[in-house]
């Protein structure tokens, strides 16, 4: 009573999120690869960014960027955080 058969479903089927019951080899390691690979990326985003932020008027308050700005006692001279040239 009560109990029907299992649904059939295909035995093998390609998607692009793996099919039915995914578990890829090394997904472990390709994690970890990938947070790397975007950690680098950040890294050299952030220090290029950092090297060319220039403001072209001194801000009305402090701006967190300025701790690490190149040209923050530059741009503006009141600079709180600005590292000293």
């Amino acid at each position: 009573m009560g109990a029907s058969e299992k649904m059939p479903y295909p035995k093998w089927v390609w998607s692009p999120a793996g099919g039915w019951y995914c578990h890829p080899k090394q997904w472990e390691r390709n994690t970890k690869i990938g947070f790397v690979a975007i950690a680098v990326f950040t890294l050299f985003t952030w220090t290029y960014s950092a090297s060319k932020e220039r403001r072209l008027s001194p801000p009305d308050r402090p701006i967190p960027s300025q701790m690490w700005c190149k040209y923050a006692n530059v741009d503006d001279p009141g600079c709180v955080f600005g590292k000293k040239a």
